[in-house]
Protein backbone atom coordinates (compact mmCIF):
# COMPACT_ATOMS: atom_id res chain seq x y z
CA UNK A 1 0.00 0.00 0.00
CA UNK A 2 3.05 2.35 0.73
CA UNK A 3 4.60 1.31 -2.64
CA UNK A 4 1.42 2.44 -4.26
CA UNK A 5 0.90 5.54 -2.57
CA UNK A 6 4.75 6.58 -3.18
CA UNK A 7 3.99 5.43 -6.69
CA UNK A 8 1.10 8.31 -6.84
CA UNK A 9 2.51 10.96 -5.70
CA UNK A 10 5.79 10.57 -7.26
CA UNK A 11 3.73 10.78 -10.89
CA UNK A 12 1.41 13.65 -9.68
CA UNK A 13 4.34 15.36 -9.05
CA UNK A 14 6.03 14.29 -12.23
CA UNK A 15 2.91 16.19 -13.88
CA UNK A 16 3.44 18.88 -11.67
CA UNK A 17 6.85 20.07 -12.82
CA UNK A 18 5.80 18.83 -16.48
CA UNK A 19 2.74 21.65 -16.41
CA UNK A 20 4.84 24.44 -14.76
CA UNK A 21 7.67 23.91 -16.81
CA UNK A 22 5.95 23.82 -19.37
CA UNK A 23 4.28 27.52 -18.54
CA UNK A 24 7.75 28.61 -18.01
CA UNK A 25 9.02 27.51 -21.22
CA UNK A 26 7.36 27.00 -24.99
CA UNK A 27 7.11 23.70 -25.45
CA UNK A 28 9.67 22.80 -28.76
CA UNK A 29 8.51 23.97 -32.49
CA UNK A 30 11.01 21.61 -34.55
CA UNK A 31 8.37 18.62 -34.94
CA UNK A 32 5.24 20.91 -34.20
CA UNK A 33 4.96 22.38 -37.98
CA UNK A 34 3.15 20.13 -40.47
CA UNK A 35 5.61 18.25 -42.72
CA UNK A 36 4.60 17.00 -46.83
CA UNK A 37 3.11 13.20 -47.18
CA UNK A 38 5.07 11.02 -49.22
CA UNK A 39 3.86 8.34 -51.00
CA UNK A 40 6.33 5.62 -49.64
CA UNK A 41 4.42 6.37 -46.15
CA UNK A 42 1.72 4.21 -47.83
CA UNK A 43 4.01 1.14 -47.37
CA UNK A 44 4.21 1.73 -42.92
CA UNK A 45 1.08 0.06 -42.55
CA UNK A 46 1.70 -3.31 -44.48
CA UNK A 47 4.92 -3.45 -42.61
CA UNK A 48 3.24 -2.26 -38.78
CA UNK A 49 0.59 -5.18 -39.91
CA UNK A 50 2.94 -7.85 -40.51
CA UNK A 51 5.39 -7.11 -37.67
CA UNK A 52 2.26 -7.01 -35.36
CA UNK A 53 1.07 -10.69 -37.12
CA UNK A 54 4.27 -12.08 -36.58
CA UNK A 55 4.71 -10.73 -33.11
CA UNK A 56 0.90 -12.16 -32.13
CA UNK A 57 1.86 -15.68 -33.91
CA UNK A 58 4.58 -15.79 -31.50
CA UNK A 59 3.17 -14.98 -28.58
CA UNK A 60 0.68 -17.37 -28.82
CA UNK A 61 2.87 -19.76 -30.02
CA UNK A 62 5.42 -20.06 -27.46
CA UNK A 63 1.79 -19.59 -24.84
CA UNK A 64 3.33 -22.28 -22.53
CA UNK A 65 6.47 -19.81 -21.66
CA UNK A 66 4.70 -16.69 -20.76
CA UNK A 67 1.00 -18.34 -19.81
CA UNK A 68 1.99 -17.71 -16.06
CA UNK A 69 2.57 -14.01 -16.39
CA UNK A 70 0.03 -13.10 -19.39
CA UNK A 71 -3.02 -15.46 -18.48
CA UNK A 72 -6.33 -13.50 -18.28
CA UNK A 73 -8.21 -15.90 -15.85
CA UNK A 74 -11.72 -16.87 -16.07
CA UNK A 75 -12.86 -17.35 -12.48
CA UNK A 76 -12.75 -13.50 -11.20
CA UNK A 77 -14.51 -10.26 -12.15
CA UNK A 78 -17.96 -8.87 -13.38
CA UNK A 79 -16.07 -8.20 -16.77
CA UNK A 80 -14.48 -11.55 -17.25
CA UNK A 81 -16.74 -13.65 -20.05
CA UNK A 82 -14.02 -15.48 -21.89
CA UNK A 83 -14.01 -19.63 -21.20
CA UNK A 84 -10.13 -20.30 -21.50
CA UNK A 85 -7.34 -18.23 -19.93
CA UNK A 86 -5.92 -16.24 -22.88
CA UNK A 87 -2.96 -14.58 -22.94
CA UNK A 88 -3.63 -10.24 -22.53
CA UNK A 89 -0.07 -8.85 -24.24
CA UNK A 90 -1.41 -8.10 -27.32
CA UNK A 91 -0.34 -4.70 -26.69
CA UNK A 92 3.53 -5.84 -27.22
CA UNK A 93 2.28 -6.60 -30.70
CA UNK A 94 1.09 -3.28 -31.35
CA UNK A 95 4.33 -1.48 -29.87
CA UNK A 96 6.09 -4.16 -32.48
CA UNK A 97 4.09 -2.19 -35.28
CA UNK A 98 4.60 0.78 -34.72
CA UNK A 99 8.43 0.49 -34.21
CA UNK A 100 8.80 -1.34 -37.44
CA UNK A 101 6.58 1.39 -39.03
CA UNK A 102 9.65 3.75 -37.75
CA UNK A 103 12.42 1.48 -38.30
CA UNK A 104 10.78 1.56 -42.04
CA UNK A 105 10.26 5.41 -41.86
CA UNK A 106 14.37 5.70 -41.62
CA UNK A 107 14.71 4.84 -45.18
CA UNK A 108 12.70 7.24 -46.46
CA UNK A 109 13.07 11.25 -46.86
CA UNK A 110 10.63 12.28 -44.06
CA UNK A 111 13.76 13.05 -41.70
CA UNK A 112 11.34 15.88 -39.95
CA UNK A 113 8.41 13.29 -39.70
CA UNK A 114 10.51 10.32 -38.58
CA UNK A 115 11.83 12.67 -35.76
CA UNK A 116 8.51 13.79 -34.65
CA UNK A 117 7.07 9.74 -34.58
CA UNK A 118 10.03 9.00 -32.82
CA UNK A 119 9.18 11.93 -30.27
CA UNK A 120 5.35 10.29 -29.91
CA UNK A 121 5.93 6.97 -29.44
CA UNK A 122 8.23 8.23 -26.86
CA UNK A 123 5.68 9.81 -25.02
CA UNK A 124 3.61 7.05 -25.28
CA UNK A 125 5.92 4.85 -23.17
CA UNK A 126 4.42 6.02 -19.38
CA UNK A 127 0.89 4.77 -20.57
CA UNK A 128 1.76 1.43 -22.16
CA UNK A 129 4.46 0.43 -19.45
CA UNK A 130 1.33 1.26 -16.82
CA UNK A 131 -0.84 -1.28 -18.81
CA UNK A 132 1.99 -3.79 -19.82
CA UNK A 133 2.74 -4.06 -16.35
CA UNK A 134 -0.85 -4.19 -14.77
CA UNK A 135 -0.85 -7.24 -17.27
CA UNK A 136 1.42 -9.38 -16.17
CA UNK A 137 1.50 -8.79 -12.52
CA UNK A 138 -2.58 -7.83 -11.70
CA UNK A 139 -0.68 -4.73 -9.52
CA UNK A 140 -1.50 -1.42 -11.03
CA UNK A 141 -3.89 -0.05 -9.96
CA UNK A 142 -6.68 2.32 -12.35
CA UNK A 143 -5.41 5.58 -10.60
CA UNK A 144 -1.89 4.60 -11.30
CA UNK A 145 -2.67 3.84 -14.97
CA UNK A 146 -4.83 6.92 -15.43
CA UNK A 147 -1.71 9.20 -14.19
CA UNK A 148 0.96 7.52 -15.94
CA UNK A 149 -1.63 7.94 -19.15
CA UNK A 150 -1.80 11.84 -18.36
CA UNK A 151 2.16 11.81 -17.78
CA UNK A 152 2.74 10.94 -21.07
CA UNK A 153 -0.08 13.62 -22.70
CA UNK A 154 2.04 16.02 -20.44
CA UNK A 155 5.42 14.41 -22.20
CA UNK A 156 3.44 14.84 -25.43
CA UNK A 157 2.67 18.81 -25.12
CA UNK A 158 6.63 19.24 -23.87
CA UNK A 159 8.46 17.26 -26.97
CA UNK A 160 5.07 17.73 -29.69
CA UNK A 161 3.83 20.96 -28.57
CA UNK A 162 0.44 18.62 -28.05
CA UNK A 163 -1.86 21.27 -26.06
CA UNK A 164 -5.34 21.95 -27.02
CA UNK A 165 -5.93 25.53 -27.42
CA UNK A 166 -8.98 25.85 -29.14
CA UNK A 167 -12.65 24.10 -28.73
CA UNK A 168 -14.43 26.47 -30.80
CA UNK A 169 -16.54 26.80 -27.03
CA UNK A 170 -16.68 31.00 -25.86
CA UNK A 171 -15.24 31.33 -22.59
CA UNK A 172 -13.62 28.03 -22.38
CA UNK A 173 -11.41 29.07 -25.50
CA UNK A 174 -10.41 32.17 -23.33
CA UNK A 175 -9.64 29.93 -20.30
CA UNK A 176 -6.92 27.64 -22.81
CA UNK A 177 -4.99 30.52 -23.63
CA UNK A 178 -3.73 30.55 -20.42
CA UNK A 179 -1.18 27.77 -20.95
CA UNK A 180 -0.78 25.93 -17.63
CA UNK A 181 -4.87 25.26 -17.76
CA UNK A 182 -4.26 24.50 -21.40
CA UNK A 183 -1.74 22.12 -20.16
CA UNK A 184 -3.49 20.43 -17.37
CA UNK A 185 -6.66 19.67 -19.29
CA UNK A 186 -5.03 18.21 -22.21
CA UNK A 187 -3.47 15.72 -19.94
CA UNK A 188 -6.63 15.34 -18.55
CA UNK A 189 -8.30 14.52 -21.35
CA UNK A 190 -5.46 12.52 -23.06
CA UNK A 191 -5.82 10.35 -20.04
CA UNK A 192 -9.41 10.16 -20.25
CA UNK A 193 -9.70 9.02 -23.60
CA UNK A 194 -6.82 6.34 -22.89
CA UNK A 195 -9.64 4.93 -20.28
CA UNK A 196 -12.59 5.29 -22.18
CA UNK A 197 -10.74 2.96 -24.68
CA UNK A 198 -10.08 0.64 -21.83
CA UNK A 199 -13.43 0.56 -21.08
CA UNK A 200 -14.84 -0.69 -24.23
CA UNK A 201 -12.11 -3.56 -24.98
CA UNK A 202 -14.97 -6.23 -23.44
CA UNK A 203 -15.34 -8.01 -26.71
CA UNK A 204 -13.13 -10.06 -29.29
CA UNK A 205 -12.60 -6.94 -32.08
CA UNK A 206 -14.48 -4.51 -30.42
CA UNK A 207 -11.66 -1.81 -29.14
CA UNK A 208 -8.96 -2.49 -32.12
CA UNK A 209 -12.28 -2.94 -34.65
CA UNK A 210 -13.67 0.60 -33.34
CA UNK A 211 -10.20 1.95 -33.43
CA UNK A 212 -8.98 1.21 -37.19
CA UNK A 213 -12.16 2.81 -38.57
CA UNK A 214 -11.33 6.27 -36.32
CA UNK A 215 -7.73 6.09 -37.46
CA UNK A 216 -9.36 5.43 -41.37
CA UNK A 217 -11.14 8.95 -40.60
CA UNK A 218 -8.18 10.89 -39.19
CA UNK A 219 -5.81 9.66 -41.75
CA UNK A 220 -8.07 11.02 -44.08
CA UNK A 221 -8.37 14.47 -43.15
CA UNK A 222 -4.99 14.57 -41.92
CA UNK A 223 -4.02 14.10 -45.89
CA UNK A 224 -6.73 16.59 -46.45
CA UNK A 225 -4.93 18.92 -44.69
CA UNK A 226 -1.24 17.61 -45.42
CA UNK A 227 -0.52 16.49 -41.60
CA UNK A 228 2.03 14.03 -42.29
CA UNK A 229 2.63 13.11 -38.77
CA UNK A 230 -0.87 12.33 -38.06
CA UNK A 231 -1.32 10.44 -41.32
CA UNK A 232 1.47 8.42 -40.90
CA UNK A 233 1.05 7.62 -37.10
CA UNK A 234 -2.56 6.94 -38.01
CA UNK A 235 -1.82 4.54 -40.86
CA UNK A 236 1.08 2.65 -38.70
CA UNK A 237 -1.83 2.52 -35.60
CA UNK A 238 -3.74 0.69 -38.08
CA UNK A 239 -2.14 -1.45 -39.20
CA UNK A 240 -0.40 -2.84 -36.60
CA UNK A 241 -4.43 -2.95 -35.04
CA UNK A 242 -5.20 -5.01 -37.90
CA UNK A 243 -1.94 -7.50 -37.06
CA UNK A 244 -3.38 -8.05 -33.91
CA UNK A 245 -7.04 -8.49 -35.03
CA UNK A 246 -6.44 -11.58 -36.54
CA UNK A 247 -5.54 -13.18 -33.64
CA UNK A 248 -8.25 -11.37 -31.54
CA UNK A 249 -11.02 -11.11 -33.91
CA UNK A 250 -13.24 -13.83 -34.14
CA UNK A 251 -11.41 -16.53 -32.74
CA UNK A 252 -9.95 -14.44 -29.02
CA UNK A 253 -6.27 -16.08 -29.16
CA UNK A 254 -4.84 -13.16 -27.76
CA UNK A 255 -6.57 -10.06 -25.85
CA UNK A 256 -5.55 -6.47 -26.69
CA UNK A 257 -4.84 -5.92 -22.17
CA UNK A 258 -4.39 -2.77 -20.71
CA UNK A 259 -0.87 -2.46 -22.39
CA UNK A 260 -2.45 -2.28 -25.64
CA UNK A 261 -5.97 -0.62 -25.06
CA UNK A 262 -3.76 2.35 -22.98
CA UNK A 263 -1.69 2.93 -25.76
CA UNK A 264 -4.32 2.89 -28.73
CA UNK A 265 -6.36 5.44 -26.36
CA UNK A 266 -3.39 7.24 -25.96
CA UNK A 267 -2.69 7.80 -29.59
CA UNK A 268 -6.17 8.43 -30.78
CA UNK A 269 -6.21 11.49 -28.04
CA UNK A 270 -2.90 12.23 -28.90
CA UNK A 271 -3.26 12.12 -32.85
CA UNK A 272 -6.82 14.27 -31.88
CA UNK A 273 -4.61 17.29 -30.22
CA UNK A 274 -2.50 17.41 -32.69
CA UNK A 275 -4.72 17.07 -35.87
CA UNK A 276 -6.39 20.10 -34.15
CA UNK A 277 -3.71 21.95 -32.72
CA UNK A 278 -1.09 21.75 -35.70
CA UNK A 279 -3.99 22.63 -38.45
CA UNK A 280 -6.98 25.73 -37.72
CA UNK A 281 -9.02 24.34 -40.18
CA UNK A 282 -9.81 20.84 -38.38
CA UNK A 283 -12.70 21.81 -36.30
CA UNK A 284 -11.99 19.98 -32.63
CA UNK A 285 -15.36 19.11 -32.73
CA UNK A 286 -14.57 16.73 -35.50
CA UNK A 287 -11.94 14.30 -33.23
CA UNK A 288 -14.51 14.64 -30.85
CA UNK A 289 -17.16 13.13 -32.52
CA UNK A 290 -15.05 10.01 -34.04
CA UNK A 291 -13.83 9.49 -30.10
CA UNK A 292 -17.90 10.45 -28.75
CA UNK A 293 -18.81 6.83 -28.39
CA UNK A 294 -16.19 5.69 -25.84
CA UNK A 295 -16.06 9.23 -24.04
CA UNK A 296 -19.97 8.77 -23.71
CA UNK A 297 -19.71 5.68 -22.41
CA UNK A 298 -17.35 6.60 -19.38
CA UNK A 299 -19.85 9.56 -18.97
CA UNK A 300 -22.87 7.36 -18.30
CA UNK A 301 -21.36 4.82 -16.72
CA UNK A 302 -19.90 7.65 -14.21
CA UNK A 303 -23.72 8.45 -14.01
CA UNK A 304 -25.03 5.15 -13.97
CA UNK A 305 -22.84 3.70 -11.00
CA UNK A 306 -22.99 7.10 -9.08
CA UNK A 307 -25.93 8.28 -9.06
CA UNK A 308 -28.44 5.25 -10.42
CA UNK A 309 -26.82 2.48 -8.40
CA UNK A 310 -25.06 4.61 -5.66
CA UNK A 311 -22.00 2.82 -5.76
CA UNK A 312 -18.32 4.02 -6.69
CA UNK A 313 -17.37 5.64 -10.15
CA UNK A 314 -14.68 3.01 -10.18
CA UNK A 315 -16.39 -0.03 -8.98
CA UNK A 316 -16.26 -2.61 -12.18
CA UNK A 317 -19.62 -4.35 -13.63
CA UNK A 318 -21.19 -5.83 -16.04
CA UNK A 319 -23.76 -3.43 -17.16
CA UNK A 320 -21.63 -1.24 -19.95
CA UNK A 321 -23.60 -0.76 -23.49
CA UNK A 322 -21.11 -3.78 -24.87
CA UNK A 323 -22.62 -6.11 -22.46
CA UNK A 324 -25.99 -5.14 -23.12
CA UNK A 325 -25.75 -6.30 -26.14
CA UNK A 326 -23.83 -9.58 -25.79
CA UNK A 327 -26.82 -10.16 -23.26
CA UNK A 328 -29.86 -9.04 -24.82
CA UNK A 329 -29.61 -9.07 -28.24
CA UNK A 330 -27.22 -11.66 -29.30
CA UNK A 331 -29.03 -15.41 -29.31
CA UNK A 332 -28.10 -17.60 -26.73
CA UNK A 333 -26.70 -21.06 -27.28
CA UNK A 334 -26.18 -24.23 -25.35
CA UNK A 335 -22.82 -22.48 -23.42
CA UNK A 336 -19.71 -24.23 -25.37
CA UNK A 337 -17.07 -22.75 -26.16
CA UNK A 338 -17.39 -22.67 -29.67
CA UNK A 339 -21.09 -21.32 -29.19
CA UNK A 340 -19.81 -18.91 -26.76
CA UNK A 341 -17.09 -18.01 -28.97
CA UNK A 342 -19.42 -16.81 -31.53
CA UNK A 343 -21.72 -15.20 -29.81
CA UNK A 344 -18.35 -13.11 -28.65
CA UNK A 345 -17.45 -12.43 -31.95
CA UNK A 346 -20.76 -10.80 -32.97
CA UNK A 347 -21.19 -7.84 -30.79
CA UNK A 348 -18.13 -5.91 -32.34
CA UNK A 349 -20.27 -5.70 -35.57
CA UNK A 350 -23.03 -3.80 -33.36
CA UNK A 351 -20.69 -1.35 -32.72
CA UNK A 352 -18.07 -1.50 -36.07
CA UNK A 353 -21.00 0.16 -38.50
CA UNK A 354 -22.68 2.84 -36.06
CA UNK A 355 -18.43 3.96 -36.00
CA UNK A 356 -18.42 3.83 -39.38
CA UNK A 357 -21.03 6.22 -40.02
CA UNK A 358 -19.66 8.71 -37.63
CA UNK A 359 -16.43 8.28 -39.17
CA UNK A 360 -17.87 8.95 -42.55
CA UNK A 361 -19.98 11.83 -41.06
CA UNK A 362 -16.88 13.40 -39.68
CA UNK A 363 -14.70 13.01 -42.72
CA UNK A 364 -17.29 14.74 -44.87
CA UNK A 365 -17.75 17.72 -41.92
CA UNK A 366 -14.15 18.20 -40.37
CA UNK A 367 -14.63 21.59 -41.06
CA UNK A 368 -18.46 22.62 -39.55
CA UNK A 369 -17.83 23.24 -35.83
CA UNK A 370 -22.02 23.61 -35.73
CA UNK A 371 -23.04 20.26 -37.65
CA UNK A 372 -20.07 18.35 -36.04
CA UNK A 373 -22.03 20.03 -32.29
CA UNK A 374 -25.23 18.66 -33.70
CA UNK A 375 -23.98 15.31 -34.81
CA UNK A 376 -22.26 14.93 -31.39
CA UNK A 377 -25.43 15.54 -29.42
CA UNK A 378 -27.53 13.28 -31.44
CA UNK A 379 -25.41 10.94 -31.05
CA UNK A 380 -25.27 10.92 -27.13
CA UNK A 381 -29.21 11.16 -27.53
CA UNK A 382 -29.06 7.96 -29.93
CA UNK A 383 -26.85 6.15 -27.12
CA UNK A 384 -29.09 6.89 -24.52
CA UNK A 385 -32.11 5.87 -25.92
CA UNK A 386 -30.09 2.88 -27.39
CA UNK A 387 -29.35 1.65 -23.72
CA UNK A 388 -32.32 1.88 -22.07
CA UNK A 389 -34.09 0.21 -25.03
CA UNK A 390 -31.79 -2.68 -24.99
CA UNK A 391 -31.25 -2.97 -21.27
CA UNK A 392 -35.00 -3.17 -20.80
CA UNK A 393 -35.63 -5.86 -23.75
CA UNK A 394 -36.47 -8.43 -20.70
CA UNK A 395 -38.33 -10.36 -23.67
CA UNK A 396 -34.85 -11.33 -24.88
CA UNK A 397 -32.76 -12.13 -21.81
CA UNK A 398 -31.88 -16.14 -21.67
CA UNK A 399 -29.64 -17.23 -18.97
CA UNK A 400 -27.00 -18.64 -20.35
CA UNK A 401 -22.34 -19.19 -20.00
CA UNK A 402 -20.64 -16.48 -22.04
CA UNK A 403 -17.48 -15.76 -23.24
CA UNK A 404 -15.25 -12.50 -23.96
CA UNK A 405 -12.61 -10.83 -24.96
Amino acid sequence: MQLKQSLIRLIIAGLLALVIGLAIVQPPQGPFAPAPISTAMFVLPIVAFLIAWLIGWLIIRYEHLHAHLSHDPIDKGPQKYHTKPTPRIGGIAVVAGLLAAGGAMSFSEAIQTEHAYALLLLASAPAFLGGIIEDTTKKVGVLERLLLTMLSGAIGAWLLGAVLNRLDLPGFDHALAWLPFAIAFTAFAVGGVANAINIIDGYNGLAGGYSVIVLAAMAFVANSVGDALVFTASLALAGALLGFLVWNWPGGKIFLGDGGAYLTGFMLAELSVLLVTRNPGVSPWFPLLLLIYPVFETVYSIYRRRLKNNCSPGQPDNQHLHQCVHNQLIPSHNGTRLSNLKCNSKVAKYFWIPTAVLATTGATLWTSTALLVVCVLGFCVFYVVSYRWISGCKHLRNPRTVGRA
